[in-house]
């Protein structure tokens, strides 16, 4: 009784494997076909591969120390590990009294060079006056 088991199974082995063998031909055959049109390349899981994020140092810093508050957390530590370096804030850019000073004259002086150029620039040009030709009348009309 074992033997006719064991060539049902080998018989059902047969059969699969032919399966399989027309699927992969399908397979093939749709990747060629996706492959053939102009400007697209078939696509398959294996030439696709994933990119990796891109994280700044100190983003990396603040993962690195959430995961481990979280590992004290699951061992039962009460005190969360120091951290490694503490960032300091950025100091603020101040501007001057004088500096500012500075900004508004120049600023005033361009201003006044621009006025200029456009009151010896406006006399130059004038205005074309466009007339309108009448409404014809309709001939025969009345």
């Amino acid at each position: 009784m074992s033997t006719f088991k064991h060539s049902i199974l080998e018989a059902a082995l047969v059969g699969l494997e032919a399966r399989k063998k027309g699927i992969e031909a399908q397979i093939a055959e749709v990747r060629a076909m996706l492959g053939s049109r102009p400007g697209q390349a078939a696509t398959t899981p294996e030439a696709t591969p994933r990119t990796r994020r891109k994280f700044s140092a100190a983003t990396r810093r603040r993962m690195k120390e959430a995961q481990q508050r979280r590992w004290a957390k699951v061992r039962g530590e009460s005190e969360p590990p120091a951290q490694a370096r503490p960032e300091a804030p950025k100091a603020k850019r101040k501007l001057s009294a004088a500096g500012r000073k500075a900004i508004q004259e120049a600023l005033r002086r361009r201003w006044e060079q621009k006025r200029a150029e456009g009151a010896k620039a406006a006399p130059a040009r004038k205005k074309a006056v466009i007339k309108k030709a009448p409404p014809a009348r309709a001939v025969g009309v009345g």
